[in-house]
């Protein structure tokens, strides 16, 4: 792992034009909460983590283990909000970060009554400039379920290249008897 001192500065929110995107807070628990159970059916096609959500307690304390892995820059989840911060459009960031390359992975999904606005596009675009011009990053991947047409067109519109299907590597997220293919999609500098 990079010595902490050698990692860039990560600052706790960045802006879009219609957008904040903030690092996660424990006091954030409700909201999140909230928006992850309405978006339950949406959400239960693609997500694992969604096939048993989580209940207030432990929302909060996986928020408080999401900045604290923001804080030593292991993980950098956001949280995406109107631009006012007072409404949660949904959850982002980059994961799977290995700063000896380095590398990362962006990750989203928008709340059911959010989406279909272009709000992930926004955020997926804004955080592929972030990586590369801010945070260094030479490689961004993005990866979705084949089957998640909405998700992978994403990083086409994005200029994103697709390097790869990986043909049955994992279980699809609602179905453990069906396998999933994965689409790999990357953007170097």
């Amino acid at each position: 792992m990079t010595a902490p001192h050698l990692l860039p500065h990560v600052p706790g929110e960045l802006r879009t034009p219609r957008l904040l995107l903030r690092s996660p807070r424990p006091q954030d628990a409700e909201a999140v909460h909230a928006a992850v159970h309405a978006s339950l059916p949406e959400l239960q096609k693609w997500m694992v983590w969604a096939q048993e959500p989580s209940d207030l307690a432990a929302t909060a304390e996986n928020l408080r283990g999401a900045a604290d892995r923001y804080a030593t820059r292991e993980e950098l989840r956001l949280l995406v909000w109107n631009a006012a911060g007072t409404e949660l459009v949904g959850s982002s960031g980059f994961h799977a970060l290995d700063w000896s390359v380095p590398r990362g992975e962006i990750g989203y999904w928008i709340a059911t009554a959010n989406t279909g606005l272009g709000y992930a596009q926004e955020v997926a675009g804004a955080l592929t400039t972030f990586g590369l011009k801010t945070l260094g990053l030479r490689r961004i991947e993005i990866r979705c379920d084949s089957a998640n047409e909405r998700s992978a067109r994403i990083p086409h519109k994005l200029g994103y290249t697709l390097d790869a299907t990986l043909r049955n590597n994992a279980v699809a997220a609602n179905d453990p008897a069906r396998l999933r293919d994965t689409l790999i999609f990357s953007v170097v500098r």
